[in-house]
């Protein structure tokens, strides 16, 4: 089995689309939660920015990630989500080691 996976994922919303973006979260982080292999799930507000947002997820392993990915609220969001956000989420994948 693989290592587990840190990613970020940046999304922006249309002006003023910002309190959407939670409600979608707030419906499917508890599905997403739910997910074997989920470790962490959160939502963070950009401090200044009431439109951009940084999800952090942890997951136990690739094969845990690629399953969310593809899991069918996951798919449904992603096309939901188009209604309010600015453009595609922009999906950072950390290294497990810190640098210092």
């Amino acid at each position: 089995m693989s290592q587990p996976i840190k990613i970020v994922v940046l999304v922006t919303t249309l002006p003023g689309r910002g309190a959407e973006q939670i409600a979608a979260f707030e419906a499917l982080a508890p599905l997403v939660r739910a997910e074997e292999g989920c470790l962490r799930y959160d939502l963070h507000r950009v401090a200044g920015d009431p439109d951009r947002f940084a999800l952090i997820e942890r997951w136990a392993s690739a094969e845990a990630l690629a399953a969310h990915d593809a899991a069918p609220h996951m798919v449904a969001a992603d096309a939901a989500n188009k209604a309010f956000r600015a453009g595609p989420a922009e999906v950072v994948r950390l290294d497990d080691s810190p640098v210092a």
